[in-house]
């Protein structure tokens, strides 16, 4: 964690752009950034695509996302010109999954549904950031509880990298600004009050008034997190 003060100090007093310019300079080749292809992941795919900035941009398909997912990433490598690499769960560890909960066993009990989730997405991204340095994420404060907590830049412990969340301090209206002002290529169903945007299963339309991460897993109360960002 040697680079972490300098990391910190350049997306404090850089744009985000030239941030991340200095990040894949100093750490070449060895930059991720993990997209879910929701409207702040493709304002850093836009910054990063439209910039040439060296940072290999990957998703994770869980095998039970929305159509309209597949559609916008693949507008998106069109769009842009440039490959997103797609990461999978593991098929074994998804059939002993279904064997022992059932297909929609995450709709029974928050174990379950973290046992869904850590199969269908962490095991995945921890795959995919096996040798990488530094890991990019469209985290926003505004988000949830926990992510009013982090710092824009952090170091992981356990999965020994640096974590940057450039879009940190962003307000969602700032989000909707930059999607249009550069016409960036969005999930259609942000148009139907899709705000958070997960698996099918586990993801809902929200009501006025109601917090945007409210159609994630509405049945249970939870914290709202699939154990991605969560720190162990």
């Amino acid at each position: 964690m040697q680079h972490l003060e300098y990391l910190q100090e350049l997306f404090a007093n850089y744009s985000i752009t030239e941030a991340l310019k200095q990040t894949a300079t100093l750490f070449p080749g060895k930059v991720k950034f993990s997209s879910s292809v929701g409207q702040e992941d493709q304002v850093l795919t836009d910054i990063i695509a439209r910039n040439n900035i060296n940072i290999k941009i990957f998703t994770i398909d869980t095998g039970r996302l929305f159509n309209e997912a597949y559609e916008t990433l693949d507008k998106t490598m069109a769009r842009y010109k440039i490959n997103i690499d797609v990461y999978f769960p593991q098929a074994d560890a998804v059939q002993q999954l279904v064997k022992n909960t059932g297909m929609n066993g995450f709709y029974e009990s928050v174990a379950n549904r973290q046992a869904c989730c850590n199969t269908r997405k962490v095991e995945p991204l921890n795959r995919a950031l096996k040798g990488t340095a530094v890991w990019i994420t469209g985290l926003r404060a505004s988000q949830t509880d926990h992510r009013k907590n982090i710092p824009v830049v952090e170091w992981l412990g356990d999965k020994e990298i640096y974590k940057i969340n450039p879009l940190l301090h962003w307000s969602f209206s700032d989000v909707l600004h930059y999607i249009d002002k550069n016409n960036v290529p969005y999930n259609p169903l942000h148009d139907k009050d899709f705000v958070s945007i997960g698996c099918a299963p586990c993801t809902r339309a929200i009501e006025k008034g109601e917090d945007p991460r409210a159609g994630r897993w509405w049945w249970e109360a939870s914290h709202k997190e699939c154990g991605l960002h969560l720190v162990k």
